[in-house]
C-alpha cells in the first residue's frame, strides 16, 4: 500500500500510538502548545534543510480537532513537531513539495498535549558544543562534504561551518578542558586562529592567571604579520599568496585581513620589490647607486645634497607662461559659476599639471652630483615606497682642503697656511718657530687668536643683528651641511630622531610638512658652505629670523622617557607650547592604532564621556575591548578631544628657582624663614642636574 493510499483511508483517529500519514494541509498548530514563543526563522530553515537531505527524523505528535459537538473535523492539531510542521510549509512555498505531502505522524489522545508539549522541550540535553564541533569536522574529512554541503544539510550558513571545522581542529587536549569547563567558548575560539596543536598547547601552558581571548590571539600570532602592516600592504595578499605563503583568517573576529604566516617569505618579497624600484630609479635618474632598506637608515653618516635652481629653457618657460595666461583667462571667465562644466574643469586639470611639470624643473640636482650620489628607497610606515636622493658616501667626496684648523701657521704675507707634519700646537716656545722655518710659532698664533676670540665676543655682544646672523650661520651649517665644521660659534645643535619613540610618525603630515620645509631651504642655500655667510648676510631681516627659526625649531626636544629626571625641561616645554599657541588637533587624531587600542577599557571610556558625553560612554561600556576602542574612535572623530599630555594649556604658576630672586618666597613653602637667595637656588638647580644626568632622583625643597 502506497502513502497516499493510506493517507486516504485516514479519516478517523484512530488507536492512540498508531503511526498514520496526514497531509500536509490538515495539519494546525495546538492550541495547547505549551511553546508560545514562535520558532525563529534560523530553526525553521535548519529543519527545512534537514528534512530535504534526510526526511523527518522524529514523527510528529497530533490529536484530531473536534467541533462544538465532539465530531472530528478531519483536521489535526500539532501537539510535538509545530517547527518541522512550519519547515514544511516553508518547502511548500518553495515549491520543493506540494501543499498535500503526506507528513508521518503519531496520534496521541491519551496524554494532556499540553503536558506532553511541555516535557518534549524539558525533558533533554543539548549535544555539548565539542562534540558538534567534531561531528562537523568528521563530515568533512570522512565523507569530504565542504562547508557548503554541510551548510545546505544543517540549515545554516556556510561560515558558520567552517566556524564549528575551525573550532573541531582545535588541539584534542584543550578540547578536553573546553569540556571539562577549564575553558570557555571565546577562549576556543581565540586558539582556533591556527591549527598548530603544538603551538596550541604551548600558549595553553604558559598563560597566567590573565587568559583574555585578546592576548591568546596575540600570543598564537606573535610570529606572524598582521595583514594592516606596512609590508603586507606593500605587497599585497594575492601577490603573497602567489609566491606560496598562506594568510591565517580569525573566523571569529574581525581580523582586518588576517595574519601572513611566513614573516620570513614576505621580508624577503620587500626587500626584492624595493630593488626593483631602486634600480628603476637609479637607471632612469643615472645615479651612482641605490640602497634599500625597510626602515631608514638613520646613521648612515653620510652628507646630504639637495636639488638647486637652474634655469628653465625657453621652451619650458614659454609653456608655462601660456599654461598660467590661459589658466588666469578661465578663471576670469568662470570665477561666479557654480560649479563648472565637465570638459572645463578638465582644462583647468590639465593646465595645472603643466604647470606643476615646469615648476618641478625649476630645481635640479647638479648632474656632478648624481654621479658621484646615490638614493635610498625606503619602506614607509603606510606601506608605500619612499624615495630620499642625493647622498654622497665618503668616497665619493671631493677633495676639498679647508684653510685652519688645529694645526695651522701665517707666512710672511698674513695668509693662513696648513702647518707641516711636524708641528705641534701644544708645546714648545717661540724659539722653536725659527728652528723649524714657520714664521711664527704655534704658542704663538694660539695666543694671538686667543686674543682676537675675546676681541670677537666683545663686540659680538654689542651688535645683535650681527649676532643673529652668526647663529643662525652656525645652525644652518651644521643642519644642512652635514661633517662641515664651518662654523666658528661653539654652538652644537641636538636634534633627537622621534621615529624611535613613535612608531610611523615620519609619515604623518606634519613630518611630511618639515622635511619640505627642510628641503625648500636646503634648494635655496648655496651648495658650498663657504658661500653660507653671504647668503644670509644678504637676506631680508625676516628671511634671516625665518632660517633661524626653522634651524632652531629642529633642536626642540619635549619626549618623555621612563628615566628622565627633567621636570623643569617639561615645563619649560608647556610654556613654549603655550606661547607658540599650540594645537596637536591639527596633527593628531585619536584612532585605534594611535590610542585608543594601548589603553584600558576604563580610560576608554574615560576618554569617550570627555569627548562624546556620558550617554556615549554609557552605550560602550558592555562591550569588549577591541570593539570598544573602534566604536570609540568614531565617536571622538571631529570632537577635537586630546589626551592629556598633548593638551595646550597655561602653565600653572610655579616656583622656578632660575626665576626666583633674593629675599623671595619659594611657591608652596610654609614658612617666612624658608626663603632662598638667587645663588642658592642656582646650586640647588645645578646640583639637581647632576643629579640627574648621574640617574639619580633628587628633589629640591621647592619641588
Amino acid at each position: 500500500m502506497t502513502i497516499h493510499a493510506r493517507s486516504a483511508e485516514t479519516t478517523i483517529a484512530g488507536v492512540s500510538g498508531s503511526e498514520v500519514f496526514i497531509p500536509l494541509n490538515r495539519l494546525k498548530k495546538s492550541p495547547r502548545n505549551a511553546r508560545k514563543t514562535p520558532h525563529s526563522e534560523a530553526i525553521i530553515e535548519a529543519y527545512a534543510a534537514s528534512i530535504a537531505a534526510k526526511g523527518i527524523l522524529q514523527n510528529l505528535v497530533i490529536e484530531p480537532e473536534l467541533d462544538g459537538e465532539g465530531t472530528e473535523t478531519g483536521f489535526y492539531f500539532v501537539t510535538i513537531g509545530e517547527g518541522r510542521r512550519l519547515a514544511q510549509l516553508l518547502r511548500v512555498k518553495r515549491k520543493q513539495i506540494k501543499k498535500t505531502e503526506p507528513i508521518r505522524c503519531v496520534i496521541d489522545i491519551k496524554n494532556d498535549p499540553h503536558e506532553i508539549s511541555l516535557d518534549e522541550n524539558i525533558t533533554r540535553e543539548d549535544m555539548h558544543p565539542a562534540d558538534q564541533f567534531e561531528a562537523f569536522r568528521r563530515l568533512n574529512e570522512e565523507r569530504g562534504w565542504g562547508a557548503e554541503e554541510i551548510a545546505a544539510r544543517f540549515g545554516v550558513t556556510a561560515h558558520v561551518v567552517r566556524q564549528r571545522l575551525r573550532l573541531g581542529a582545535v588541539s584534542p587536549r584543550l578540547m578536553q578542558v573546553y569540556r571539562d569547563g577549564d575553558l570557555t567558548l571565546d577562549q576556543l575560539m581565540a586558539f582556533a586562529i591556527t591549527d598548530d596543536h603544538a603551538r596550541q598547547e604551548q600558549v595553553f601552558e604558559n598563560l597566567t592567571y590573565n587568559r583574555e581571548p585578546y592576548i591568546i590571539r596575540r600570543e598564537l600570532t606573535r610570529t606572524h604579520v598582521a595583514a594592516g602592516d606596512r609590508r603586507a600592504a606593500f605587497i599585497g595578499a594575492e601577490a603573497y599568496i602567489d609566491a606560496g605563503g598562506m594568510i591565517v583568517r580569525d573566523l571569529f573576529t574581525d581580523d582586518r585581513g588576517g595574519f601572513y604566516d611566513d614573516a620570513a617569505l614576505l621580508d624577503r618579497m620587500v626587500v626584492e620589490k624595493l630593488q626593483g624600484i631602486a634600480e628603476t630609479v637609479r637607471d632612469a635618474e643615472g645615479w651612482k647607486w641605490a640602497d634599500v632598506h625597510t626602515d631608514y637608515p638613520h646613521a648612515h653618516g653620510l652628507r646630504r645634497t639637495y636639488p638647486q635652481p637652474v634655469d628653465l629653457s625657453e621652451e619650458d618657460e614659454a609653456a608655462y607662461q601660456s599654461a598660467l595666461g590661459t589658466f588666469n583667462e578661465l578663471t576670469e571667465e568662470w570665477k561666479s559659476a557654480d560649479e563648472l562644466p565637465d570638459d572645463v574643469d578638465q582644462r583647468f586639470g590639465e593646465l595645472e599639471t603643466e604647470m606643476e611639470r615646469v615648476d618641478a624643473l625649476r630645481h635640479a640636482y647638479d648632474p656632478e652630483v648624481v654621479e658621484r650620489g646615490g638614493v635610498f628607497v625606503v619602506l614607509s610606515h603606510d606601506g608605500t615606497a619612499r624615495i630620499e636622493r642625493g647622498f654622497i658616501r665618503a668616497e665619493d667626496e671631493l677633495p676639498a682642503p679647508e684653510a685652519g684648523g688645529e694645526g695651522y701657521t701665517i707666512n710672511g704675507d698674513g695668509e693662513i697656511i696648513e702647518a707641516d707634519a711636524t708641528s705641534d700646537p701644544n708645546h714648545g716656545n717661540d724659539e722653536d718657530a725659527e728652528e723649524d722655518g714657520k714664521p711664527l710659532s704655534d704658542l704663538l698664533v694660539r695666543d694671538l687668536t686667543a686674543h682676537r676670540t675675546l676681541g670677537l665676543r666683545l663686540a659680538l655682544g654689542e651688535q645683535p643683528d650681527i649676532a643673529l646672523i652668526a647663529v643662525t650661520h652656525t645652525l644652518a651649517a651644521q643642519a644642512f651641511y652635514q661633517g662641515m665644521e664651518a662654523h666658528c660659534l661653539e654652538i652644537r645643535p641636538t636634534s633627537t630622531y622621534l621615529g624611535g619613540h613613535a612608531d610611523g610618525i615620519e609619515d604623518t603630515a606634519a613630518a611630511k610638512a618639515l622635511a619640505d620645509r627642510h628641503a625648500g631651504w636646503a634648494a635655496d642655500i648655496p651648495a658650498n658652505v663657504a658661500d653660507l655667510w653671504g647668503f644670509i648676510g644678504a637676506l631680508d631681516p625676516a628671511s634671516v629670523m625665518a632660517l633661524f627659526a626653522y634651524c632652531a625649531s629642529l633642536t626642540v626636544n619635549a619626549v618623555k622617557q621612563p628615566w628622565d629626571r627633567r621636570p623643569r625641561a617639561h615645563e619649560t616645554a608647556d610654556r613654549l607650547a603655550a606661547a607658540l599657541g599650540l594645537d596637536m588637533t591639527a596633527h593628531w587624531t585619536p584612532t585605534v592604532r594611535t590610542y585608543l587600542g594601548r589603553i584600558t577599557k576604563a580610560n576608554i571610556l574615560t576618554a569617550v564621556e570627555e569627548g562624546a558625553g556620558s550617554e556615549a560612554a554609557e552605550r560602550l561600556a558592555a562591550l569588549k575591548k577591541q570593539p570598544m576602542a573602534e566604536a570609540g574612535e568614531q565617536l571622538l572623530a571631529g570632537t577635537g578631544w586630546l589626551p592629556v599630555l598633548l593638551r595646550t594649556v597655561e602653565p600653572a604658576t610655579v616656583a622656578d628657582p632660575l626665576d626666583i630672586e633674593a629675599g623671595d618666597t619659594i611657591a608652596g613653602e610654609a614658612s617666612a624663614a624658608d626663603q632662598v637667595s638667587l645663588d642658592d637656588a642656582h646650586a640647588a638647580y645645578s646640583e639637581r642636574d647632576d643629579a640627574s644626568e648621574a640617574g639619580e632622583g633628587f628633589d629640591v625643597a621647592a619641588e
